[in-house]
Formats: C-alpha cells, structure tokens, sequence
C-alpha cells in the first residue's frame, strides 16, 4: 500500500484493520532505509500509529503539523509524496532526516533544535484565529523536550480559544503517573469510544432540561474529577486552561482515533498524553532504545553497526582525557544536555557520578548552572554540541563574561557536522563566541592537543572554549611544524611566499595544498592557530610580513570569522599584502559526507592549491 500513498488524502478511507497493515508496511521501510544510510530509528518507529492517525484525521496542508526536533518525522515523510525518495534519506541531494519546510509544502517548518514546536505552533493557531480560520495545528512534543524551557515559556502563552493540539509523546517517563490496577483500568474506559459517547448523551440531554440541566451536569463533572484525582494525579496542564486527554496507548490504532477524535471535537487547545515504545516493531531497538536512537548503518538480522574498524573520534578522546583530569582534580566537574553518550561522557558519569550533571535538554540552564558551580569554587566544563551553543549566547555573556567567571565549553561536532543537514552545523561558533569579551578559543587539531587546551582550560581564569569536530583527526607527518607558543608554523620550498593561516583539522588539506605549491617553486608557509582568539598578532605579523600572498582557511562562516580579525589588523599595521579567504559563506550547508563538504566549499587540497595559483 506504501508506494501508493502520494498525500494523506489516501489513507483518509482506511479502517483500522488497513491502517495496522500500513503501519507494519511503514516500519519495514524505516528498518530498512536506516540500516543502509543510517538516521534516528527508535524514535520513530514508536511514532508510526500516532502519525499515522493524525494525517488521517486532519487536513494537511491546510492543517499544519509540526514536530519538535522533528527527528521522530520519517512516517510523515512516508505519507507526503515521499515514498520514492526515501532511499536517499541523509544522502547529499536526497530528503532530510528532519522536517524542511523548502522540501515539501506538508513540512511546516525546518526544525533540528528541541522545545521551539510549541511556540511556533501557538504563532500559527493565533493568526489561523485572527483570520477566522477553521485550521488546526498540531504539535507533537516528545517528553525529553519537556525539559526544555521554552517549552514552558509557551505553555504560559496558550490560549483556551485556540484550535491547538499538543501530543506529548512520553516514551521514557510518566508525565501524569497513576496509582495501581484500578487506575489503569479507569484509564481504559476513559480513552474508549463508549465513554466519550455517554459523555456527549449525557450533556446533550441533560443540557435541554430548564434550570437544572446545566447545574445536574456541572455536579456529575465536579463528582468525577474529584473521583480522577482519587487516582491520578491532576494533569499539571488543566490549571494552565489547556484540556488533558490521557494517557493513551500511541501504539494502539483504534483507541488513539477514539482520543484524537474527541480532542480535535473540542475545538479548543487540548493536550493529548500518549504513550510510545521506542523502537516499536523491532526488537533489537526495543531492548535497546539508547542504542538505536540515532544509529549508523546496520545490519537488520544482527543488528550490529556495519561500519568497520571505527576510529576513535574526538568524542570518546575527550571523554578519557576527562577522567585523567578528574582523577587528580576534585573540582573538576561535567555537565551535559542530555548528550551523555554523544560528547562522550559515559565513562566519566560512571566514575565520578557525583561531579556528572546531566540536566536535560536545557543547553541555557546548563550554561548558568555551570556558572553557580563556579562561583562556589568548582570546575565546570560543559559539554555541548556546537550548533546548540547557539542557545546560550546570552548566558555566556551575562552568566559568566560579565561575572568574570571561569568555566570550560567543550564545543563537540564544530566545523562541518556530516549527513545532519542545515540545522545542525557547526560554523558559526567561533563568528558567535569571539565576540564576547573575557573568552579564550582554543581548536586543537589531534588528541595530544586536546589533552593540551583541555588542561590549560580547566586551570584558566575565563570562559575557556575548547571547539572540536565530530570523526577522528587526519594522521600526517608533524614533525615538520615548528611550535611557537599559540600556533605552529612550517616552512618549504622557495620562490614566491603563500603563506596560509588555519586551524583545526582543515589544517591537513591545507598541508598538502602547501606540500603541492612548494613542489611547483613556491615558497609555502602555514601559520596554524591552536588558540584562535584572541591572537597574539605581534607575534603572528613576523611570519605574514614579506608574503606575497595570504590565504585563511577557516571552516566556518567567513562574516566576523578569525581570518576577519586577523585581516583588520593586517589592515591597521599597515601589512600591504594580497590576501583570500576561504571559509563558508552566509549560507547553510545541506547534508552531506566531510569530503562533499571540501569539495563544494572549497577545502579539498586540490582547490585550496588552485585558488592560491589563480589569486597569486
């Protein structure tokens, strides 16, 4: 039935009986588009009745639906015409592992960020209701991204009036726990047809009897909420005047229709809580939902990761250097955004579980946390991903820049972050972070100079970045590079002098554009940056003086870059030189591998020699 669904106007029809045979249709292609291009797989798969219910019963695109992270959206995917595209999920030039709301006009927005579904999802309903529109909108929050203030901040903001469903998908956690056998068997009849019909019997009924119809109605609700809450505890949404259903089975097809039914009736901001088993349908991913979150390809019948002889990335470096520092320093202390295992922190949580705070998906509570820690005389390093940095911008500046604190950000994923897509880069990190006043940016390019910033960033005295990309360093000849304090620089061959200015792991195709120019009669010279800013250019302007040409090449964003500061003070000192920059510019990549990276931006060895040649 799958490859003939074009729009969710095709399953409008179905039965019950029909939709479970697509569910199981659905499953099988996750399972097996993921094993091959790897992608988010337990989520998703505990999704599929939930999706499949909600594109039947609403009206999309008039209707909108909008998934926080929107990782969990591959069902969606399946149901809006993009069936024959599936294969290249995560593949450059194929769909996105996320929503895209340049993709296909049923994505309603582009998300990769947890916690922002619900306040864009109050933006529409309220402008659907300003234009005295009958459209729903819907936002499917999973219990993870309730931790996420933001969330909250617009829970604050709804309105009773508008035609709003929130799903929260708690596959991990009881939001609304209940108590015992009986509740989960009241819990039953409450999400079933019958109930909801006897409900609406009841008032209809009741409500045409003169002067005490309503107050009859109002005395049976006031006896059966007191009876709920003999129970349950009260729902913490229906004192913020949104209507609770739930909880309900999000697996279970017939009484999921019965609840969403009934909700969307009341035409009104309702909250559905339903209940989703990660990795539904498979069982490897069911016993280990951790695991198969977000996964690399697989092989379905074992379940083991297809990729051969895995090279340690910076991640799990980090995470073993962390424990050396731990073990000789009690104040050292780690925090993450729910990313324990991603910025490779599983070891040190087992080690030290007192100084391990994961504090859920809340990178701005993180950040002002990390500065109480520190102003009580710890050492708190924060694990995060670059392109959630982007969250704490102002509480690096007023929590701890301001304060004059020291704390540590360990930026993970920096530079080109592959097959993500446009939401979750990391170029913009160094642009945002140098232009905050008491910071020091270090980008190690290998693990011994990880070790190296790490430790002189524990033991600093500002707010200390220390920025590294996902996937293992490049192995290549070092001796070559001769150390001065902050950077290292090496020197070959002779004739006209390129010198180029980098840092990171770029630095290794810059190496071998450099290798390539001297071997073509060229002096080449690489100035590589380990602390990126702020420069020590006194020292810098020694090695730039007398070139005839100086290229940067930043894997970032170009705009207010470190080749830009460098450059304005060559400008200043009066160094009259011919200069290019090769970096990112004002654009977000797609996804795509690292090596498709290089090649469309420009940082193959091949083209970095080319543009040197061209510009010299």
């Amino acid at each position: 039935m799958l490859e003939n669904i074009h729009s969710p106007n095709d399953i409008k029809n179905m039965n019950i009986k029909q939709l479970g045979n697509l569910a199981d249709e659905v499953r099988e292609k996750i399972i097996s588009t993921v094993s091959e291009n790897g992608g988010h797989l337990g989520s998703n798969l505990g999704m599929v009745e939930t999706t499949l219910v909600l594109h039947k019963l609403f009206d999309l695109p008039k209707d909108k639906i909008l998934f926080d992270v929107s990782h969990q959206c591959y069902t969606h995917k399946l149901l809006t015409d993009r069936f024959c595209a599936f294969d290249t999920l995560r593949k450059t030039d194929g769909i996105s592992g996320y929503t895209n709301r340049f993709e296909s006009k049923f994505d309603t927005v582009t998300a990769g960020h947890s916690g922002a579904a619900l306040s864009a999802a109050i933006g529409i309903a309220t402008a659907e209701k300003l234009k005295n529109s009958d459209a729903y909108t819907v936002a499917v929050i999973g219990d993870g991204s309730f931790s996420n203030g933001m969330v909250y901040e617009a829970l604050n903001n709804c309105s009773p009036e508008l035609k709003l469903m929130i799903i929260l998908n708690d596959n991990e956690m009881s939001i609304s726990s209940s108590v015992g056998s009986l509740a989960r068997h009241l819990s039953k009849i409450r999400t079933s047809g019958r109930y909801y019909r006897f409900k609406r019997n009841f008032q209809k009924v009741f409500s045409k009897i003169p002067l005490i119809g309503n107050k009859t109605i109002a005395l049976f609700r006031h006896i059966k909420n007191g009876f709920k809450r003999m129970f349950y505890k009260q729902p913490f949404f229906e004192p913020l005047g949104i209507k609770y259903f739930g909880p309900v089975d999000g697996n279970d097809l017939e009484r999921l229709s019965v609840v969403l039914k009934e909700a969307k009736r009341s035409n009104a901001c309702v909250l559905v809580h339903i209940k989703t088993k990660k990795g539904k349908g498979y069982k490897n991913a069911e016993e280990n939902p951790e695991k198969y979150h977000s996964i690399g390809p697989f092989d379905v019948v074992t379940g083991e990761k297809k990729t051969e002889c895995k090279k340690e990335g910076f991640s799990e470096a980090f995470g073993k250097i962390m424990c050396e520092i731990a073990q000789k320093d009690e104040k050292i202390c780690a925090i993450t955004a729910a990313m324990k295992d991603g910025t490779g922190l599983s070891e040190f949580a087992e080690k030290y579980e007192n100084r391990f705070f994961d504090v859920g998906i809340a990178e701005e509570h993180e950040v002002t946390f990390a500065s109480g820690l520190s102003l009580s005389g710890m050492t708190p390093v924060c694990a995060v991903y670059s392109t959630f940095a982007q969250r704490t911008y102002d509480q690096l500046i007023h929590d701890v820049s301001l304060q004059k604190l020291h704390i540590v950000l360990a930026l993970d994923r920096a530079g080109f972050v592959p097959d993500e897509g446009e939401t979750h880069q990391g170029i913009f990190d160094v642009a945002m972070l140098s232009n905050i006043p008491n910071v020091n940016i270090m980008s190690p390019e290998n693990f011994r100079e990880l070790k190296d910033c790490l430790e002189k960033a524990v033991y600093g005295e500002k707010l200390e970045v220390v920025r590294y990309p996902k996937g293992a360093p490049e192995v290549y000849e070092r001796t070559e590079f001769e150390k001065n304090g902050d950077f290292d620089v090496f020197d070959s061959g002779s004739g006209k002098t390129v010198v180029f200015v980098t840092y990171g792991r770029i630095t290794a195709n810059v190496y071998h554009a450099a290798k390539e120019l001297a071997n073509d009669g060229m002096h080449a010279r690489i100035i590589k940056l380990v602390k990126i800013y702020p420069v020590d250019f006194d020292k810098i302007k020694t090695y730039l003086e007398g070139a005839d040409f100086v290229c940067f090449v930043e894997e970032g964003i170009k705009s207010g870059g470190i080749s830009e500061k460098i450059l304005s003070c060559m400008q200043m000192c009066g160094i009259d030189v011919k200069t290019g920059i090769i970096a990112v510019d004002e654009t977000f990549p797609k996804h795509m591998s690292v090596p498709e990276f290089y090649e469309k931006y420009g940082f193959t060895p091949e083209k970095i020699r080319d543009f040197v040649k061209k510009s010299i």
